[in-house]
């Protein structure tokens, strides 16, 4: 090791970490020691340490410029969970993948209270910085985990790159988008816009062979959604993703139940599951366990926050499903869904975001969120596919209805108060990132979508990326082609649309611009073709600062191979 690197290293080992349980626990921070010893007591101490297996992967989340949210879950193997009290686990972060070169190490403990989960918010970090880090108990230790930093926000970082994934449901098929993205070995973190698990039992939506959700049955109680988490968290491409990059996520409506609001969910029935409340408090609490998210303060079940990129982004991330949406109206019809009271989310949380929003200095102000934003135009849509040759439309309703008055479509007071505050004070460089509907969309957004004259003379107040889906199903393939092409017919501001294929978005961001690549897998039934892209399908599309007009078709963004491949290597993945 050459001088000036054992000076650097030097310089890292000095760096300070404390860390917050936020599953519970103590922790404390310690300096590197040698490895446990075969007694099964950690440094002296008395109290046993249990063999464990980590099934379930390491993960990371939440990066900031000086803390990151680590996770593991461990599972007792020589004794009953329930006779299992409490697990120390000791946390290693280093600057190298072999964790050779260790920065610093944390105690902390874990026990049934939360489901076995192990999950920290180690501070104290370099910004814009990549690390390593793995848990140990006893002898047992974890696949190693990489992580990174965000550039503090007096730093101007020059480029951002990022994968953007929704809708993974267990049962419909293989995660051949999550392998995919796993693969990208430059991404500086995951947005995940919801629907990470699913609730439904077996057959209730997909049966694919091998992959019956478990428990089996709709999920309703803690247990159940613990089971169900765990489940998913079993699968090595999911896996994967966890293991290479921090993710960024919120939930959408199948981690508690389909089509949820604020006091209830179209699939749910208090009458034979329940009281609501309970139901929702459950799935908050396993989501907040199982995933690598950060409690903000004593607000339990907040997944509303901000996210900055240096000087680059200011990401703010929206809870449009649990917080404070009313519940959804039946129809496009309904006069209800233009009653100025009508909230997709509270008062203090659209509050919160039009203010970041004008306070935001940053090139690029970024949402990521749950439901469509842009206006889609069903009457004008259904007349565009019968001029298609759409004979019987009834399907396409079918479809554009179950889906329509569960976005913002439904909720026009909201809209309209974003729109307002967008234009108002001429907020530029303003990019939407949506899940929920298993298709693609690129959209431009503007004041009035409905007045097609007006905005081929006025420039779009931003523009929206919807991502595909990583398994859940699109519009029935014998309709798709013509519903693509009345849905951009009826609403010219729908730039590019794809409703069938699953995949996901690689986004690309600079000063100059942000390019969104639409990026379609071979395959979701084949294990064959298990990560597989289609480069026939790659759609590009993108904005230019100072231009929410979307653009197509330029050429894919070049990887970083040498800056963030080369310097930071992936880590190497556990072969079961």
């Amino acid at each position: 090791m050459d001088r000036q690197r054992r000076a650097v290293v030097k310089g890292l080992a000095a760096t300070s970490f404390t860390a917050l349980t936020a599953c519970g626990g103590s922790s404390s921070s310690s300096s590197p020691s040698a490895g446990e010893s075969d007694s099964g007591v950690v440094n002296g101490d008395s109290v046993r340490v249990p063999a464990v297996a980590f099934n379930h992967g390491v993960a990371s989340g939440d990066p900031l410029p000086d803390r990151v949210i680590l996770w593991t879950r461990v599972t007792p193997t020589d004794a009953l969970a329930r006779d299992v009290e409490n697990v120390p686990v000791r946390v290693t972060v280093a600057r190298d993948r072999d964790m050779r070169e260790p920065v610093g190490q944390i105690n902390t403990s874990t026990g049934p209270d939360r489901d076995f989960c192990v999950k920290v918010d180690v501070t104290g970090l370099r910004p814009d910085t990549w690390y390593y880090y793995q848990f140990t108990v006893g002898n047992a230790k974890s696949g190693v985990g990489r992580t990174r930093t965000f550039p503090n926000t007096t730093m101007p970082a020059e480029r951002a790159r990022f994968a953007v994934v929704s809708c993974s449901n267990y049962a419909y098929g293989l995660f051949s988008v999550y392998k995919a993205v796993s693969e990208q070995a430059d991404l500086d973190f995951i947005l995940h816009l919801g629907d990470y698990i699913y609730e439904y039992g077996p057959g209730e939506y997909g049966d694919f062979p091998g992959r019956d959700p478990l428990p089996a049955y709709e999920i309703i109680e803690l247990s159940d959604y613990r089971q169900r988490h765990a489940q998913y968290k079993t699968d090595a491409n999911l896996q994967a993703v966890h293991q290479q990059f921090p993710m960024i996520c919120i939930w959408d409506d199948h981690e508690s139940a389909n089509d949820s609001y604020r006091d209830g969910a179209e699939n749910h029935d208090e009458a034979t599951e329940g009281g609501w409340s309970e139901r929702r408090a459950a799935a908050v609490q396993a989501y907040f366990e199982w995933l690598p998210i950060r409690e903000i303060g004593t607000e339990r079940g907040r997944v509303w926050r901000k996210f900055q990129f240096g000087k680059l982004i200011d990401l703010f991330m929206l809870d449009t499903r649990l917080e404070g949406r009313d519940m959804q109206v039946s129809s496009p019809a309904d006069p209800g869904r233009f009653d100025d009271q009508r909230r997709i989310m509270s008062e203090e949380q659209m509050s919160w975001l039009t203010r970041g929003l004008s306070d935001s200095s940053a090139t690029w102000r970024m949402i990521g969120q749950q439901v469509m934003f842009a206006e889609l135009n069903i009457v004008r849509t259904l007349d565009a596919a019968r001029t298609l040759g759409m004979e019987d439309t009834s399907a396409f309703n079918g479809q554009l209805l179950s889906l329509n008055m569960d976005q913002w479509d439904g909720y026009v007071a909201d809209r309209e108060n974003i729109l307002q505050t967008l234009a108002g004070e001429r907020i530029g460089n303003t990019v939407i990132f949506t899940g929920d509907i298993h298709t693609s969309w690129a959209n431009e957004v503007y004041a009035d979508s409905g007045n097609l004259l007006e905005n081929s003379l006025t420039a779009p107040l931003a523009a929206e990326f919807v991502t595909p889906s990583v398994t859940s199903p699109g519009f029935p393939e014998q309709i798709a082609g013509i519903a693509e092409a009345a849905v951009q017919l009826a609403n010219p501001h729908m730039k590019y649309v794809e409703l069938k294929s699953p995949g996901f978005i690689l986004v690309d961001v600079t000063m100059e611009r942000t390019q969104a690549e639409f990026l379609y897998v071979q395959s979701i039934s084949s294990a064959d073709n298990l990560g597989m892209i289609n480069p026939d399908m790659t759609k590009v599309v993108g904005v230019d600062s100072g231009n929410s007009r979307i653009y197509e078709d330029r050429p894919r963004s070049e990887p970083r191979a040498v800056r963030t491949a080369l310097f930071h290597p992936p880590v190497r993945q556990v072969v079961s």
